[in-house]
């Protein structure tokens, strides 16, 4: 049996396909269950069975010795939530709870982190786990994820493999029940889809022009082959980066919205709200060689290829 956690949410229900797909059908799904809007993701996949979040501790303790592999990719992951108990309960202290008994019952596991980590990028955005403590996240979800890679590293007793993986700026499929946190592609799609516009954040930083601030911006589906990847090739734990380790423009990115839906451009530019303008990210961009040097050899999907798939042959079905 796999089991994912958040499988019911964007990457998770997206990494369930994929495991369905490559003929993996003992799926554990684990989840806050009875939210329909996202529980359409899981139509037409093959799961063994459903365990709500709240349970699944008491369920791997019963149920351990036929779990192959841990898939942790659920969490509150609201960057404007600043409720820090709320997010270290949710996102540290339960993934602490999955990584204990990994330890004990030898199951390896691959868990979400987050390029929020990196806050304003004072000490780039290398993978380096020397260099991870130092990091200062701008917000408390950044903050829970922090928190729980500093505390992975110190341990002294870790799974047999282990990964964290900080997501960058994840796009594609299954992302609808997100509301403001869904990508800037998706807000795009619907935006020009009712007005035939876009509106983009204004810079309120000199070095930047409107429209110019850059983000590694990686298609879901990537994101699903690394994780398989790292299911298949457990030879070195540790945490990555996961993003394409190419940035691009929010200009880049609308403009190729606009052109996947074979729509004029209109884009024009509104203040950053002020509850995020002071914890806002300008530039992110993955180093990816320590992926690389661990074997991973795939390219990643360009941005407006990405788009173009995401809009042509999932956003148009779902609105039409």
């Amino acid at each position: 049996m796999i089991v994912v956690t958040g499988a019911a949410g964007f990457i998770g229900s997206r990494l369930i396909k994929r495991l369905n797909d490559d003929g993996f059908n003992y799926i554990i799904a684990v989840d806050k269950f009875g939210i329909p809007e996202k529980e359409r993701n899981l139509d037409k996949l093959n799961i063994l069975s459903f365990v709500e979040r709240a349970e699944f501790m008491e369920w791997l303790d019963v149920n351990y010795e036929e779990v192959e592999f841990i898939f942790h990719i659920g969490a509150k992951t609201d960057t404007t939530l600043f409720d820090e108990e709320l997010l270290r309960i949710m996102n540290t202290d339960y993934t602490k709870d999955i990584w204990t008994r990994c330890v004990k019952y030898q199951i390896p596991l691959v868990y979400a982190s987050s390029a929020a980590t990196y806050g304003l990028g004072e000490q780039g955005y290398e993978d380096d786990e020397a260099k991870i403590p130092m990091l200062k996240p701008l917000n408390p979800y950044g903050k829970s994820k922090q928190d729980f890679d500093v505390w992975a590293l110190e341990q002294e007793e870790k799974p047999f493999f282990w990964a964290g993986l900080k997501f960058f700026n994840v796009y594609g499929p299954n992302e609808y029940h997100k509301g403001r946190m869904a990508s800037v592609v998706w807000h795009a799609y619907n935006q020009i889809r009712k007005t035939g516009g876009m509106k983009l954040f204004r810079s309120h930083n000199p070095e930047y022009k409107d429209g110019e601030q850059q983000r590694d911006f990686i298609y879901v589906d990537d994101v699903v082959d690394v994780c398989i990847w790292l299911m298949h090739h457990r030879q070195q734990s540790g945490i990555y980066n996961l993003g394409t380790g190419k940035s691009r423009t929010f200009l880049d990115l609308t403009r190729a919205v606009f052109s996947a839906m074979n729509v004029p451009e209109n884009i024009s530019f509104i203040d950053t709200p002020e509850d995020i303008r002071d914890k806002y990210q300008y530039f992110t961009e993955a180093d990816m060689k320590k992926l690389r040097s661990a074997g991973y050899d795939r390219p990643f999907t360009e941005l407006e290829e990405g788009i173009t798939r995401y809009v042509q042959t999932y956003l148009k079905a779902l609105f039409n």
